[in-house]
């Protein structure tokens, strides 16, 4: 069939492979040092990964290709776990994708996979819109009336957990005294913003490194920096939090690029957190 497929220009490409966690059906690999499209069946042409190469090779086009096909989709993605999931299923939403979103909640349910997914998507997050453009970009207005924020206030003021300087992930040294043997939390630039409680809940005793996979440059630089916080500083856990917008999954998957690197293998805990800052799912991988 005549399809919409990526195309990647192999003459452009680099291979730093920022474009990987950026494609929620895991459609791209990096082979003999070049991003490769690994089968047209895993492509669906929505071209999620377009906006990640810095060098510009991915292009869509109109080609012969083999049927997208969402169930072989889902049998990779399930391995990932459960935020993979959501994100995936919030992709295929936002595109209003509806019949490949119903194979997927089909697969879903056929196989028994721990997903909490209704048969009507309602408690998928909605990111449909009108205007165009990134979904964790849509301006959305989250404010009460007034009289409800003054009642909600409070006197009592919450110290910071924060027990290191700096947090940004291009700014910090992996092997720093405060990452040694530590459980670390790699959060996403706006969870602490989304969530009230962040300080107390999550961050309270553990040493902190933030990045946004979408809006920052040099990725690789990431992931060689928690590989060394594996390696060398012996982190005993790292907790990744990551709002539910689809391109901030990437975040999760540049922490599993690393521990792949790495030589010590350590638990992860991924936590989804909402727009509005209530936890969606929560898990060990």
């Amino acid at each position: 069939m005549i399809r919409k497929i990526i195309k990647i220009d192999e003459d452009k490409c680099t291979g730093c492979g920022l474009c990987i966690p950026n494609c929620p059906e895991g459609a791209i690999q990096i082979i003999d040092g070049k991003a490769r499209l690994i089968s047209d069946l895993f492509c669906d042409g929505l071209g999620a990964c377009l906006g990640n190469c810095p060098e510009g090779a991915i292009e869509i086009e109109e080609r012969e290709a083999v049927p997208y096909n969402e169930k072989e989709v889902m049998k990779t993605i399930v391995k990932q776990g459960k935020a993979t999931i959501l994100a995936h299923l919030t992709h295929l939403k936002y595109h209003g994708e509806d019949g490949y979103l119903k194979d997927a909640i089909e697969y879903i349910k056929e196989n028994n996979i721990d997903v909490n997914v209704l048969n009507d998507n309602s408690d998928i997050p909605n990111h449909q819109h009108h205007e165009g453009g990134c979904p964790g970009a849509r301006a959305m207005d989250f404010r009460k009336p007034v009289e409800e924020e003054e009642n909600g206030e409070t006197e009592i003021k919450q110290p910071s957990q924060l027990r290191q300087w700096p947090v940004q992930l291009h700014l910090i040294s992996p092997t720093a005294t405060y990452f040694k043997n530590a459980d670390v939390v790699l959060a996403a630039d706006c969870v602490a913003f989304a969530m009230g409680n962040f300080h107390s809940d999550y961050l309270k005793g553990k040493s902190l490194a933030i990045a946004c996979p979408k809006l920052d440059n040099d990725k690789e630089v990431y992931v060689e920096k928690i590989s060394a916080m594996i390696d060398q500083a012996k982190i005993n856990t790292l907790t990744v939090m990551i709002m539910e917008v689809p391109c901030c999954s990437g975040l999760l998957q540049i922490a599993k690029m690393a521990l792949e690197k790495s030589q010590r293998k350590v638990p992860i805990k991924v936590i989804t957190v909402s727009l509005k800052g209530d936890v969606i799912q929560e898990e060990w991988i």
